[in-house]
């Protein structure tokens, strides 16, 4: 049976797991980007399911799918959630827990994979990948997985990297070879995933146009964009 584990990609972040929490280290640009993602998140989710701006993932199941150390897990437990958080990385589920304990989230973390929780019938009103469709073996699987984990009425939302000349050049050597953001080989730009794989891999869903995410470097930082050629956002709604 086809999964998603690519053990390369596992080594390779497993190998930094004792960095995911800090703000200044490999993983610096995903806490950077961090609130500009769970902001997307939050107006998504207030359209869906309506809510209050406080606590916009109240009374709702959340899954985090290649949720690293935690990053947005966290977050998104204090947004209301009740969230679960996987990876494919023993380490970063360590890490995760590790951070859930000393602050006191209740978070349930597990080694495992989407198609591992679909395929024992689990499902969520939120299924949140960010930048994790970039790191899997099929995206095919993955994305067909994680659409199946959504809920009739739910919604999946994911940022990832387009496939594009300009993401090559701003988000592999320049973000990682030059400007250091992100670890030397993060990324393998044949491994990048175009919206239109996106939408092609689940059919499923009904896709909201992606929304781009752009670096501005004149104190603005990160911010969201109507250019979608680097990073970008994307939700897909399953209908009621």
């Amino acid at each position: 049976m086809a999964e998603t584990r690519d053990p390369a990609e596992i080594a390779k972040f497993s190998a930094l797991a004792t960095e995911w929490w800090d703000p200044n280290g490999p993983f610096a640009a995903l806490h950077r980007v961090n609130p500009l993602r769970l902001s997307y998140l939050r107006d998504v989710a207030l359209t869906r399911f309506g809510g209050v701006a406080r606590s916009p993932l109240a009374g709702l199941n959340v899954a985090d799918l290649g949720c690293g150390g935690g990053l947005a897990s966290a977050p998104m437990a204090r947004m209301g959630g009740a969230v679960t958080g996987i990876d494919a990385s023993r380490e970063a589920i360590g890490a995760a827990r590790a951070h859930a304990a000393s602050t006191g989230l209740d978070i349930r973390f597990e080694e495992t994979t989407a198609e591992a929780l679909r395929d024992r019938g689990e499902s969520f009103d939120v299924v949140v990948a960010f930048e994790i469709v970039e790191h899997v073996s099929d995206v095919g699987v993955f994305l067909s997985a994680a659409s199946d984990l959504v809920r009739p009425g739910g919604v999946f939302v994911l940022s990832t990297i387009n496939r594009t000349p300009k993401a090559r050049a701003l988000a592999i050597v320049g973000a990682e070879r030059i400007l250091k953001w992100a670890p030397d080989g993060a990324h393998e730009y044949d491994k990048l995933v175009r919206p239109d794989e996106i939408r092609m891999h689940a059919p499923a869903l009904s896709w909201d146009d992606p929304v781009g995410i752009a670096y501005e470097p004149l104190g603005r930082g990160w911010t969201l964009s109507h250019d979608t050629d680097v990073n970008y956002l994307m939700a897909g709604h399953k209908p009621r």
